[in-house]
C-alpha cells in the first residue's frame, strides 16, 4: 500500500516532463473549481440578501477581482515548484528590475483603469441603475445611460436607445458626472372608470 501511494506520488515529481504536466493539470482543474465556488458563494449571498443592503456591482467586480488573483496566485505557485521554470527564474533575475519598469510602462493605463476600478467600488460615486450623464465623443459631447457593470477595467452604461456606452474606469474616476432621477415609468393604459372621471 505504501509502495503504491509512493508511485502515485512519483507521479507528480515536477522535476519530469510528466509530473510537471500533471501538476500543471491538477492546479488548472482546482483553479477552475476554486473559481466556481467563489462565483457559487457570491451568487448566494445576492439571493439570501433579502435587505438588498449588498451592492451588486461590489459583488462582481470583488469576485473578477478574487479570480484574477487566485490565478496569478496558482501561476506562481506552478512557477516555484516546477525547478525548469525555477531555475529559469533565477537566471532571468537579473532582467527583473528592467523589465518590471517595461511592462509598468506598457501596463500603466490598464494597471491605473484596474485602480479606478476598485476606488469605484469603494467610494460609490455611482451604483448599478443609476443614470449619468457622461462626457462623450458625440456631437452634443455628452451621453446619458443607466449604469449596468464595473469590470476590472470598464464602466458599461446603456443609453436610453439601446446603446452600449464603455468607458474606462481611469476616464470615469477623472471626468465630471451628472448623476440625473431616474426616468418615470410610463403610464399604464387608462382605464375606462377613470376616464370618465
Amino acid at each position: 500500500m505504501k509502495r503504491t501511494l509512493e508511485q502515485a506520488l512519483g507521479l507528480f515529481d515536477p522535476s519530469t516532463v510528466l509530473g510537471a504536466t500533471l501538476l500543471g493539470l491538477v492546479l488548472v482543474i482546482g483553479g477552475v473549481v476554486l473559481s466556481a465556488i467563489i462565483r457559487r458563494m457570491l451568487k448566494e449571498m445576492i439571493i439570501h440578501d433579502h435587505s438588498q443592503r449588498i451592492d451588486l456591482i461590489a459583488l462582481s467586480f470583488l469576485s473578477r477581482l478574487l479570480i484574477l488573483s487566485l490565478w496569478l496566485v496558482l501561476a506562481t505557485l506552478y512557477a516555484h515548484l516546477v525547478p525548469a521554470l525555477n531555475r529559469l527564474g533565477n537566471a532571468l533575475l537579473a532582467g527583473v528590475g528592467l523589465a518590471s519598469v517595461v511592462i509598468g510602462f506598457a501596463a500603466q493605463t490598464t494597471l491605473g483603469n484596474l485602480v479606478s476600478g476598485i476606488s469605484l467600488v469603494l467610494y460609490k460615486p455611482f451604483r448599478k441603475g443609476d443614470r449619468l450623464s457622461v462626457l462623450a465623443p458625440t456631437a452634443d459631447q455628452c451621453e446619458t445611460g443607466v449604469v449596468e457593470d464595473i469590470s476590472l477595467g470598464f464602466t458599461s452604461l446603456k443609453t436610453d436607445d439601446g446603446r452600449l456606452i464603455i468607458v474606462a474606469n481611469g476616464t470615469m474616476a477623472q471626468q465630471t458626472m451628472i448623476k440625473l432621477p431616474p426616468v418615470p415609468a410610463a403610464a399604464g393604459p387608462v382605464k375606462p372608470s377613470q376616464a370618465k372621471k
